[in-house]
């Protein structure tokens, strides 16, 4: 599945947008470290949001919480479907059965994104030049 890295529920929206278009599953990703500095709440709100939007979108979201276990653990207790945690071996061995245990995928490494929408372009684009550049994606595929 393509990676697509959102920044707001603007961005959200546009990738599941173009990924139900082409009929095809997609992640949404957080920038990273997002998960220390936005948090959880404010992820995983826009998740619902954005899937309300677009019922029809397949997708993963993923929440990079950094090498912070803390916001690894609230991301957990929060509910959101799958996190990156970069921090010490032992301490992910612990959140990752603790995340098993919850329903969460704990990932140790960030997967390589095909798109970034936090290019300052994209902060300003209209919504349909975001879903066309998140259809693009689908396009070269």
């Amino acid at each position: 599945m393509p990676v697509i890295v959102i920044h707001s529920l603007a961005h959200a929206v546009a990738a599941l947008s173009a990924a139900a278009e082409a009929g095809r599953p997609v992640v949404i990703a957080s920038a990273p470290d997002a998960g220390i500095y936005a948090g959880p709440g404010w992820f995983g709100a826009v998740l619902r949001t954005a899937r309300e939007a677009v019922p029809g979108a397949q997708c993963t979201a993923l929440l990079d919480c950094g090498d912070d276990a803390g916001a690894a653990m609230a991301a957990i207790r929060a509910g959101i479907p799958a996190i990156v945690f970069a921090g010490p071996a032992d301490v992910t061995a612990r959140l990752a059965d603790i995340a098993t245990k919850a329903g969460t995928k704990l990932l140790s490494e960030r997967p390589a994104a095909v798109l970034d929408l936090g290019d300052p372009f994209f902060f300003f684009a209209s919504p349909d030049a975001l879903r066309r550049s998140c259809r693009a994606v689908f396009n070269a595929e």
